[in-house]
């Protein structure tokens, strides 16, 4: 188990790993088929986020912005750029849902968005996403937990056949893609929300949207109650299930922490077992079970010589740390973005929030980064080995196609960071790093 040090003494993060909660919400109403998400907040905010992850995905990004400046913020409230942003969307498009969410200027001001929405003839959903507080985990927990919240509708029927997944914003899209897949394969109807696996999964459309193209779709949220079964994926979604458990006294729950590993897979497998009364998983999960424990023992030599620094979002360090354990990695830091109780568990010597300064000043205590972009350029400075992960990844394409979950995803993750551990250490057999 990892020991939690916070740093409060730090005023502020050098070379920082962490992502706004708008950035999140945006994520989050992206996977919503045919939403228009509207942030209010500078124009600056918006610029910002749709370049980010337009890099990222290497997909054009839906997004408007209220375009609030100070001056304006102070005397209207930003009452006025609101319903004039969505008058000016609908003068151009008729986007099923409009995703209404706030930044650090109007929330600082205290901007009453909720009032504005219920003056809106308009679907919306609202939600309060400060960029001062959380980060991209809660900033898409929010956003789910508030589609539930003002969308879905209250039951008290259930449909046997009917699941639906909850998960969290490190997922990429193929991963969501695997989970519904899998859980389909016990003879269910599967939803997620947020799902950006049809929307930001990679797919060429037509032609370029002006509004997310796929996700799951305003009428399947409204009927979202009826699910026999929700499955949490991450801490970060917990409030997200007690909130569509509210609509429905009868909905059942699995609560996963993260779906990394061996272990993790089993348990989920074993419960879909007892949940569909079948007496053995299909062929392919028990085919590829056995080619993860395969990779483990082809990984176990190369991962126990390698030191490693993990860093990313709570629910996302679970996974990964867990998976690396199980072959035998020594996680030996682990940086999060923000707290969370996650972070209690992790498989890790030592459990920190911070930034990359803090991962360059142990830069002695590692050899390999699971991390993102950002580290890659410190990885080369210090002569260490990288496997990109996390938000963003801006030299690599595919990213929405990176699979570390289940035994297929967890088979493949082993056998990247295994040999990118055994190429670092040739080379400085050789002398390439000095």
């Amino acid at each position: 188990m990892g020991e939690v040090i916070q740093m409060p003494s730090k005023p502020l993060q050098v070379n920082p790993v962490k992502l706004s909660q708008p950035m999140g919400a945006t994520l989050a109403f992206l996977g919503v088929d045919r939403c228009m998400p509207l942030m209010h907040g500078g124009q600056g905010c918006a610029s910002f986020t749709k370049v980010y992850f337009t890099r990222h995905f290497s997909e054009p990004i839906a997004l408007q912005t209220t375009a609030v400046t100070d001056v304006t913020a102070v005397l209207d409230g930003g009452d006025y750029s609101i319903v004039e942003a969505v008058k000016n969307i609908r003068s151009k498009i008729t986007p099923a849902l409009i995703g209404l969410y706030t930044t650090g200027m109007p929330e600082t001001k205290g901007d009453d968005i909720r009032g504005v929405a219920s003056k809106i003839d308009s679907p919306l959903v609202h939600v309060n996403t400060t960029d001062y507080e959380g980060g991209l985990e809660s900033g898409w927990a929010l956003t789910a937990k508030a589609l539930i919240e003002q969308l879905t509708c209250e039951t008290e029927t259930i449909d046997d056949e009917k699941v639906v997944i909850l998960p969290h914003v490190s997922l990429q899209p193929v991963e969501v893609e695997k989970i519904k897949d899998l859980v389909a394969s016990f003879g269910y109807k599967v939803f997620a929300i947020p799902d950006l696996s049809t929307s930001l999964d990679g797919h060429l459309g037509e032609k370029q949207a002006a509004l997310s193209s796929g996700g799951i779709g305003i009428e399947e949220i409204r009927d979202l109650a009826d699910a026999t079964l929700v499955i949490s994926i991450g801490e970060s979604m917990n409030p997200v299930a007690t909130a569509l458990m509210k609509k429905n006294p009868f909905i059942r729950r699995l609560h996963l922490p993260h779906l990394g590993g061996l272990i993790a897979s089993d348990w989920l497998v074993e419960k879909l077992l007892e949940e569909s009364e079948l007496k053995t998983p299909p062929a392919a999960v028990i085919r590829w079970r056995k080619r993860l424990q395969d990779a483990m023992l082809d990984s176990h030599f190369s991962l126990g010589q390698t030191r490693i620094l993990v860093v990313g979002e709570p629910d996302q360090l679970a996974g990964i740390c867990a998976s690396l354990y199980e072959a035998g990695g020594r996680v030996s830091l682990a940086i999060a973005t923000t707290k969370s109780p996650q972070l209690k568990n992790l498989k890790a010597d030592c459990v920190i929030v911070g930034d990359l300064e803090d991962a360059e000043k142990a830069a002695a205590d590692y050899d390999l980064i699971v991390g993102n972009f950002h580290c890659e350029t410190m990885a080369r400075r210090l002569g260490k080995a990288i496997v990109v992960r996390g938000f963003p990844n801006w030299e690599q394409v595919g990213n929405q196609l990176k699979n570390d979950v289940f035994y297929e995803g967890g088979a493949y993750f082993l056998f990247e960071c295994a040999n990118a551990a055994t190429e670092h250490r040739e080379l400085h057999a050789h002398g390439s790093f000095s």
